[in-house]
């Protein structure tokens, strides 16, 4: 848990936030920052096929752990954050409820 805990904080502290005038994509460079990240760490867990676009696409398999016939499952998430809010200097901080 520590270990997802510490990535999180991690991922939350990079400037990802997405510029609404920019005509590129990704719209700013933070977001490729994050996604080079995540190859990074998809690369470490052990997923396959990982594939990451000058766009800032990243897409990875993750093998199947049983001989069964299942169906693909396939996850899709923004990496950027609102242009709505400021992004720099971000401190996330977990506060732990003891009562």
């Amino acid at each position: 848990m520590e270990k997802l805990v510490e990535r999180f904080i991690r991922y939350a502290r990079l400037n990802s936030r997405s510029d609404d005038q920019s005509k590129t994509c990704p719209s700013t460079p933070g977001q490729m920052v994050l996604a080079r990240m995540l190859f990074d760490e998809l690369t470490e867990l052990g997923l396959s096929d990982i594939s990451l676009d000058e766009n800032g696409y990243l897409m990875a398999t993750l093998p199947s752990n049983t001989d069964k016939p299942v169906p693909v499952i396939g996850f899709l998430a923004h990496m950027d954050t609102s242009s709505d809010f400021k992004a720099d200097n971000v401190n996330p901080q977990i506060i732990e409820h003891t009562g």
